[in-house]
């Protein structure tokens, strides 16, 4: 069997490719010994994956951070010299990397009904993976000095000049629900520009190409910006179980029990790290 074809096969194709009945398929999956994804209640198998089982190699990520762009994460990349790569093309963007196997990590703030990531992460049928926390983050609106006093929500900002994100940053899921909650459409601003990462969206402002940005308290502190806080989101890292163990993911992680990460955040402000490391879901 080529390793060109669909990403995912169906039951009956993983049937007839391992020449046993569909029953079998299903109790393998059961038993978690086979690759599957379950999406919506139906069993997808990847396929680059069940080539590696069926050949007996273990099909390893590259070790690549995929998703949402965090300056205290960042940081500590560099500073644990973990020898990850930055792939921060937004929340979305790391999910779906993750979910094709591209990278072992993925950062997330994706807002959903309860709170933060479990329902975008569990719609994915995902399987042999963990999400921890890593902070909780002070988000609001970035603004400039002039714009400041005059603005105490977002219906202040109609006509303004504001600084957006990509379509697969979680910010501009949460953008678009605080638009809905508060009666507004993207035509009551003005679009400033797109901004790929937070230092983006803040400098923004900064410079003076946008009146305001919805953007972290920490970066509205580096770039000397006003800051008008609106929610406190929880950042987390979704992390392959085989990945986890590798040594680049143990140095990253490492950095959670040494004091320069706490001060490096207390520096930078607007983070809680209470509950970083804990387990908010596994995988079945």
């Amino acid at each position: 069997m080529s390793d060109t074809g669909p990403a995912f096969l169906t039951t009956k194709e993983v049937a007839d490719l391992l020449r046993v009945k569909e029953r079998k398929v299903y109790d393998l999956a059961g038993e978690g010994e086979i690759p599957h994804r379950r999406i919506t209640g139906k069993l997808l198998f990847p396929r680059a994956e069940l080539l590696a089982w069926i050949e007996g190699r273990s099909l390893e990520r590259p070790a690549v951070l995929a998703g949402s762009h965090d300056p205290l994460l960042d940081w500590a990349v560099r500073e644990s010299e973990c020898g990850l790569a930055l792939l921060t093309g937004g929340s979305l963007d790391g999910l779906a990397r993750f979910a094709r196997g591209e990278a072992a990590l993925a950062g997330l703030h994706i807002p959903d009904q309860g709170g933060w990531n479990l329902q975008a992460v569990q719609a994915e049928g995902l399987s042999d993976c963990v999400l921890i926390h890593w902070a909780r983050r002070a988000r609001g609106l970035i603004l400039s000095e002039a714009m400041a006093p005059r603005v105490a929500g977002l219906a202040d900002l109609r006509g303004r000049r504001v600084a957006l994100r990509q379509a697969a940053a979680g910010t501009a899921q949460l953008w678009q629900r605080l638009l809905d909650d508060a009666g507004l459409d993207a035509a009551d601003f003005t679009v400033a520009g797109v901004a790929r990462s937070e230092s983006d969206a803040a400098a923004m402002v900064a410079e003076g190409q946008a009146d305001a940005a919805l953007g972290l308290a920490a970066m509205a502190r580096q770039f000397g910006c006003d800051f008008l806080p609106l929610i406190d989101e929880s950042f987390d890292l979704l992390i392959d179980r085989r990945s986890y163990f590798t040594a680049p993911v143990q140095r990253l992680l490492g950095m959670a029990g040494k004091p320069a990460l706490t001060e490096k955040a207390a520096t930078m402000g607007g983070y809680d790290l209470s509950d970083l490391g804990a387990v908010r879901w596994l995988s079945a």
